[in-house]
């Protein structure tokens, strides 16, 4: 019987040409033989089967080669290179550091340093997982290793550079290996499929390859698994079941019953899943990168962020069609929270089937709404997508709906009020609901306004409805008032105290912060604004909740609709509040200066 030789031996690149996802690197190597600018240490580290031992065997045995080509690889017939070949040559010496991490194994390599080659230039070691040596033999390392022989290369090569002494860093040149990309992988697979006969899908390949997280050594033993799995015919069905991944159409399946708000049916997907033994964690990290596949699909610029395969893309394509941006972003927030909070939960069943029916719940009402006929009355509903289920509203709110319409109409006539929200930003105009005789209109959703954080968030809790304001502007413009009038800084401060002792002789709770930052400082006018200053954040909170009320006020009294309070916390005039007892008394003594003669008096001292 033939002895079977793995993949990652039998393919293992023995040329710079040869070695996957590392060009930048190989070509630098390539470049300084061929310059004759060879350092005497090289460092290679990154994460484990990129290629670090490999390419520095293949520059040790470039480096002793008598015929090198033109394109600076090792010819493979002259004696140096056959040596080699055959694991027979005198001027390679590796090093495990890992089994010899001691002082004496590193005074023995020292030793050995000063004998020039038999055959070739140069002698070349090379120390594997050189972190695993201890301080004591990094220490008894630098000396050789910063002044060795001309004749003597060190190559170090490690997965963990962080553990390194800074010394030994300061005395290699240093190369930084990537992780392999999942097309540079497939593409690896996909010639050693055809060399090795075996008929390999397209989308098989990416699966092992998305696997393999950027190792070519574990894509090539997967590789290796599945082969034996399946014979010479490698599907994509035998990847995922081999290797115990979960298919795309779950993914894919999911998120449909998502987008259309069907949460039972998604609660039975994610049972089904569990009961084939797939982890909840790995689902929901999985979901979320499909919901990232998808929003990158959704423009020409980030498709090719996509690392699937063709079949694979042509699905995230068609999905990404049907599934709405702002759904995506909320979808995917929910996703990562579900994530962080996975670990810490304790019932993560129900933690996981939360998050599904809170994206279950995205659309419902959400992206756009049109208003049609029905009956007697209206039915609002919300266009979760093109031809999707529409979500009625209660009737009330739709007989609410049609007896503001009239009015409506005839406040756009005239300027509304400013609203407080617009201190912040202005808010663009939205259309009134159809009359009972109209056409059914549908809102864009690219056209919806998105409440943004630096809103206030007093002003977002506060702010009237716009029918409301509408309502208002509507019965001033009935009783004939222009409610436009100038007013004096005089009226405005008969005004200011007229509104505090309203508010003191109502009593509401919270009015106490209200009326003290208003007695503190007078308010400052600019126009129609009037800007308040207030201490701290609690005191801006407060005034903002009552600032609804403090505007009916002042625009009644005032007779000027245009008047809006703005409210600041000016950090100037904080004063520093006094922590110690010391530093408390004194406060005590600037207001009443005979409690320090009482002190005296008595005795008295703090406790």
């Amino acid at each position: 019987m033939e002895n079977f030789v793995v993949s990652a031996r039998k393919y293992r690149p023995a040329t710079f040409d040869t070695v996957v996802g590392q060009q930048s690197i190989t070509n630098t190597l390539k470049n300084a033989i061929k310059t004759g600018h060879l350092a005497q240490a090289f460092l290679f580290c990154g994460p484990r089967g990129v290629g670090k031992t490999t390419c520095a065997r293949i520059l040790a045995k470039t480096i002793n080669c008598f015929n090198r080509t033109e394109s600076i690889e090792a010819c493979d017939e002259c004696e140096s290179c056959k040596s080699f070949n055959e694991g027979q040559s005198l001027n390679v010496h590796e090093l495990d550091a890992a089994s010899n991490n001691s002082v004496d194994d590193i005074r023995n390599l020292v030793d050995q340093v000063r004998f020039a080659p038999q055959l070739g230039s140069h002698k070349v070691y090379i120390i594997d997982e050189v972190h695993m040596l201890s301080n004591a033999a990094f220490n008894a390392f630098l000396k050789t290793l910063e002044e060795p022989p001309k004749h003597a290369i060190f190559i170090l090569a490690t997965t963990e550079k962080h553990k390194i002494i800074p010394t030994i860093l300061s005395r290699c040149q240093i190369f930084d290996f990537n992780r392999i990309q999942i097309e540079d992988i497939a593409h690896h697979l996909g010639g050693i499929a055809e060399k090795e006969n075996i008929k390999a899908e397209e989308d098989a390949l990416h699966i092992i390859a998305q696997k393999a997280d950027g190792a070519l050594r574990d894509a090539l033993s997967m590789f290796d698994q599945i082969v034996s799995f399946s014979g010479n015919n490698m599907t994509y069905e035998h990847v995922i079941e081999n290797l115990n991944i979960l298919d795309y159409d779950y993914y894919f399946k999911v998120t449909d019953l998502l987008i259309t708000n069907k949460i039972p049916e998604t609660l039975m997907v994610y049972n089904e899943i569990l009961n084939k033994g797939f982890d909840g964690h790995n689902f929901i990290v999985g979901l979320g990168e499909h919901l990232r596949n998808l929003l990158v699909s959704k423009d020409a610029i980030t498709v090719n962020l996509l690392e699937v395969g063709a079949n694979i893309k042509e699905k995230y394509l068609n999905q990404s069609k049907s599934a709405d941006g702002h759904f995506l972003l909320k979808a995917l927030s929910l996703c990562n929270q579900a994530d962080l909070q996975f670990k810490g939960a304790k019932n993560q069943r129900l933690l996981i089937e939360l998050c599904l029916m809170q994206m279950c719940s995205i659309t419902n009402g959400g992206l756009g709404t049109t208003v049609e006929k029905k009956n007697d009355g209206f039915k609002v509903a919300a266009n979760i997508k093109p031809g999707s289920k529409n979500v009625e509203f209660t009737e009330n709110q739709s007989k609410k709906t049609v007896a503001s319409s009239d009015k409506l109409k005839n406040a756009e006539e005239k300027p509304l009020p400013v609203s407080t929200a617009t201190l912040h930003e202005k808010q663009p105009p939205q259309a009134p609901p159809p009359s009972v005789g109209e056409q059914p209109r549908a809102i864009p959703s690219g056209k919806r306004r998105i409440p943004t954080v630096s809103a206030s968030l007093g002003a977002m809790l506060n702010e009237k409805p716009q029918a409301e304001q509408a309502n208002e502007a509507n019965e001033n413009a009935d009783t004939g008032s222009e409610l436009s009038e100038e007013f004096s800084d005089e009226q405005l401060m008969k005004a200011w105290s007229e509104l505090m002792d309203q508010f003191e002789k109502e009593g509401k709770e919270g009015s106490s912060l209200v009326t003290s930052a208003m007695r503190e400082r007078a308010p400052v006018r600019e126009g129609n604004l009037i800007k308040m200053l207030v201490e701290n954040k609690s005191q801006e909170e407060e005034v903002l909740i009552f600032r609804p009320d403090m505007h009916d006020v002042l625009r009644s009294k005032l007779k000027n609709s245009l008047v809006t309070i703005e409210v600041t916390i000016n950090r100037d005039l904080t004063e520093r509040k006094a922590y110690t007892d010391a530093e408390k008394f004194q406060k005590m003594i600037d207001r009443n200066p005979s409690l320090l003669t009482l002190k005296q008096k008595l005795d008295l001292d703090f406790i």
